[in-house]
């Protein structure tokens, strides 16, 4: 990525694009759930199953909401970071380039 401006105008920048390590903690949690959600769902029936769903749903919509403010609240930091180095005239020194 050379041009990290022009390769975000052209949509070429995707933070999700990656996939968890094999052997990786978040895997294994992963999977974890995965095998107990799908005997539920073969398990359960009508009104309990609906019901089921729509807990799912919402804890994935739930999910998705924070890991859209965890990665505003890390980009935000590390802009401020990036401004206070470059932009901030707060140093414990005077610069001898002031005429």
């Amino acid at each position: 990525m050379a041009n990290f401006p022009e390769e975000l105008y052209y949509e070429n920048v995707d933070p999700q694009a990656r996939g968890d390590q094999k052997g990786s903690h978040s895997l294994k949690v992963s999977k974890s759930i995965n095998k107990p959600e799908e005997k539920l769902h073969e398990r359960l029936s009508g009104e309990a199953k609906a019901l089921f769903l729509d807990f799912c749903n919402a804890y994935g919509e739930l999910t998705g909401e924070s890991g859209l403010n965890f990665f505003l609240v890390g980009f935000r930091l590390g802009a401020k970071m990036i401004f206070d180095t470059f932009c901030s005239e707060d140093a414990p020194f005077e610069s001898y380039l002031k005429d």
